[in-house]
């Protein structure tokens, strides 16, 4: 189903199940809960859908298109502020990227999550190097991001990821950098 258009009618089963997805994980996403929870029958999903395999394509589909997005949003950011903006702004689609993470023995998953991090760390790697103070080498700036994504997507939660959390994660990674390229 690539780059397939969600219509109207599946507009409201995706958006629900993918913040179910999101926030509870893949596990949680049943026919049965999802069609009370948006108010339809559950023969109304079959419908559009077939079955929950399919419909799970869709929703990465629809991660990796919010990827996109969130990209480009990342590439304007020019400092924490505005990149905290926008990780805040898309929170639900962090939290859909750490269920992919934590759920990677999921082939599916795991190539939706390469795939999203191929989009998204390009995007910030020039404002996140001048957060960090690796500007001159980008080299070392991305591999201190892949390597720091990998704890953020274990740390993170619905009531965790805020402002607060962001900066403090921010400046932490910075400060251990500016330590490292001391004493090195």
């Amino acid at each position: 189903m690539s780059n397939s258009i969600i219509s109207e009618i599946q507009k409201p089963w995706v958006a629900t199940a993918y913040e179910i997805f999101a926030i509870e994980g893949p596990n949680s996403l049943k026919i049965e809960s999802l069609s009370r929870d948006v108010k339809k029958n559950k023969s109304s999903f079959y419908h559009h859908f077939a079955d929950l395999d399919v419909f799970t394509d869709i929703l990465i589909e629809h991660h990796i298109n919010q990827a996109v997005i969130i990209a480009e949003k990342e590439k304007r950011s020019q400092n924490l502020e505005e990149l905290i903006d926008v990780i805040l702004k898309h929170k639900i689609d962090l939290l859909f990227n750490r269920q992919l993470r934590v759920n990677r023995e999921n082939n599916k998953f795991e190539e939706a999550f390469i795939k999203t991090n191929t989009i998204t760390v390009p995007a910030m790697l020039e404002v996140w190097a001048n957060l960090i103070g690796l500007q001159e080498n980008s080299y070392l700036a991305e591999l201190v991001l892949r390597l720091s994504l990998e704890n953020f997507y274990l740390q993170i939660t619905y009531d965790t990821l805020n402002r607060d959390w962001l900066m403090n994660y921010v400046n932490e990674l910075a400060t251990l950098v500016q330590e490292f390229k001391k004493h090195h």
